[in-house]
C-alpha cells in the first residue's frame, strides 16, 4: 500500500487528535459541568452561608456558649472521640444525605444513643426543599435504619384503604408534573404542638419551607417500642414531630427538614424550638454535632472543592495543548513495520516438543522410552523373549543399582497399564541406567 504525502499524514493526525480531545471532553469535562450544575443548590451543612445551610445556627449557638462540632466522619467514631462527653450530647442529622450510610455505622450509633445521648433527625418528609429534591428524594430506609421508625405517605395510605372500601370516595392522584413542579415562592408549612411539652415552652408555631410540591406522611407503629407524636401540620393535621426513647437516650424525628436552616431559623418560633430541644437534652458539658460528613463535607477529601478549583481546568488546558503540539509535530501516523527474525533450530525443536507434550499421552511416551532402552540393552529386541533377556541382563549387571531397577520396573508396569508416568523422572532414570551399562 502506497503511503500518503507528509501533508496528508499531518491532516489525518490532526483529525485523530481533535477526535481524541473531543472524546476526553465528553467523558470528563461534561461530567464536571453536570456536577457544577448540582452544586448550585446549597447543601444543609454548617459551612454553607446560603439559605439551605446551618451557618446561622452554628454561629448563634457558638455565640451563646454552646460547644458545636461539625462532624465530618462516619458515626462509628462517636464512641471513640475523647473530646466528647460520654453522655448529654445532641447529634443533628439531615435527610436525605448525599453520602450513603454504611452498615458498620448503625451499631455504634445505637450504643451511643443508649448511653444517654440524643439523635435529632430532620427528614424532609412533609416539606420539599430544593436540596432534598436535587439529591434524588428521601430514601425511607435511611430513616428506618437511623431511628427504627417507618413512615408512609398519607395519600398512599388513603388510596390503599379506598381499594378495600369500594364505597369510599376516590382520592385525588398527584401527577408527575405536579410532584416535580417548582414553586414560584417557597411554600410555608406550619408545625403546631399537640399539647404542652418542654419542647414547646414559649412556642406558638414553627415554619418549614418547601420549594417543590409536598405531601404529608404518617408514622407506622414500630414493633419493638413506641413513639410519641408531639406536633402536627396545621393544614393536613398529619404528625410532623415524634419522640422515641432508646435506652438512656432519645431519638427525635422531625418531618420537616428545613426547620433550622439559615432561611427558616428566624421564622416564627423555629429558634425557640431549637433552644428548647437543647435545654432538655444537652448536658452542661455536652456538644451539639452537625452531621456534615453525610452531606458531602468529608474530612479526608472534598470532591466538590477539587472541581471548583480553577487550577484544575488551567492544568488540563496546558496538558491538552502540549499533547496536541506533540502529536502534530513529533509523531507519524504510519509506524514502520517491524522485521520478525527467522526462528532458530532450538526454537523449532522446543515448539515441536511442546506440541507433542500436549498431544501424546504420558503412558504412550513412556512405552516408547522403554522400547528404546530395551533395544539398547545387549541381547534385547522388540519381541517378548528379547525383553525378558534385557530385564535379566539388567538384573545381573553389577553396576545397575537395585533401587533404580525396581523403580524402572514399577514405571514399566504403570506405562503398560495405561497409567500416568512422570516422564522427566523416567527419562533421567533411563539416561542414568544407560550410562551404567555402557562398556
Amino acid at each position: 500500500m502506497k503511503s500518503g504525502t507528509p501533508g496528508q499524514e499531518r491532516r489525518i493526525t490532526l483529525l485523530c487528535a481533535l477526535g481524541a480531545l473531543a472524546l476526553f471532553a465528553a467523558m470528563f469535562l461534561r461530567g464536571g459541568a453536570g456536577a457544577g450544575a448540582a452544586r448550585d443548590i446549597a447543601r444543609p451543612i454548617t459551612a454553607e452561608r446560603r439559605g439551605n445551610g446551618y451557618f446561622a445556627a452554628l454561629s448563634w449557638l457558638d455565640a451563646a456558649g454552646v460547644r458545636v462540632v461539625s462532624l465530618r466522619d462516619r458515626f462509628d467514631v462517636l464512641g471513640k472521640r475523647t473530646d466528647l462527653a460520654p453522655t448529654g450530647n445532641l447529634l443533628i442529622v439531615t435527610l436525605p444525605a448525599t453520602a450513603p450510610y454504611r452498615t458498620e455505622e448503625f451499631v455504634p450509633l445505637d450504643h451511643w444513643i443508649r448511653a444517654g445521648n440524643t439523635l435529632l433527625v430532620l427528614a424532609a418528609l412533609a416539606d420539599a426543599p430544593d436540596w432534598a429534591f436535587g439529591a434524588g428524594g428521601l430514601v425511607p430506609a435511611d430513616v428506618n435504619l437511623l431511628t427504627g421508625l417507618s413512615f408512609q405517605s398519607v395519600r398512599l395510605r388513603a388510596q390503599r384503604a379506598a381499594r378495600h372500601a369500594p364505597d369510599a370516595p376516590e382520592q385525588p392522584r398527584v401527577t408527575a408534573s405536579e410532584a416535580f413542579r417548582l414553586l414560584r415562592e417557597p411554600e410555608r408549612s406550619v408545625l403546631l404542638p399537640n399539647g404542652s411539652h418542654a419542647y414547646f415552652r414559649n412556642l406558638r408555631e414553627a415554619v418549614a419551607l418547601s420549594d417543590y410540591a409536598h405531601q404529608p406522611w404518617a408514622l407506622e407503629v414500630p414493633y419493638d417500642g413506641f413513639a410519641l407524636e408531639l406536633a402536627h401540620e396545621r393544614t393536613s393535621g398529619a404528625g410532623v414531630l415524634w419522640m422515641r426513647p432508646l435506652g438512656a437516650g432519645t431519638i427525635i424525628v422531625s418531618g420537616y427538614g428545613s426547620l433550622f436552616t439559615n432561611r427558616a431559623l428566624g421564622l416564627a418560633s423555629n429558634a425557640t424550638l431549637l433552644a428548647n430541644l437543647l435545654a432538655v437534652h444537652l448536658a452542661p458539658r455536652g456538644t451539639v454535632l452537625f452531621d456534615d460528613g453525610h452531606q458531602g463535607l468529608g474530612a479526608a477529601y472534598d470532591a466538590q472543592k477539587f472541581y471548583r478549583d480553577p487550577r484544575l481546568y488551567l492544568t488540563a488546558a496546558i496538558v491538552a495543548g502540549v499533547w496536541l503540539a506533540w502529536v502534530l509535530g513529533g509523531t507519524r501516523l504510519s509506524a514502520p513495520r517491524p522485521r520478525v527474525p527467522a526462528p532458530r533450530e532450538a526454537d523449532l525443536v522446543q515448539a515441536t516438543g511442546s506440541l507433542l507434550a500436549r498431544v501424546v499421552r504420558t503412558d504412550a511416551a513412556a512405552r516408547t522410552l522403554f522400547e528404546h532402552l530395551l533395544t539398547e540393552v545387549p541381547l534385547g529386541g522388540a519381541s517378548e523373549r528379547g525383553e525378558a533377556h534385557a530385564w535379566e541382563y539388567l538384573e545381573r549387571h553389577p553396576r545397575v543399582m537395585r533401587i533404580d531397577l525396581e523403580q524402572l520396573r514399577s514405571w514399566y508396569a504403570q506405562a503398560y497399564a495405561g497409567q500416568r508416568v512422570p516422564l522427566r523422572k523416567l527419562h533421567n532414570l533411563i539416561l542414568r541406567i544407560e550410562g551404567q551399562i555402557r562398556p
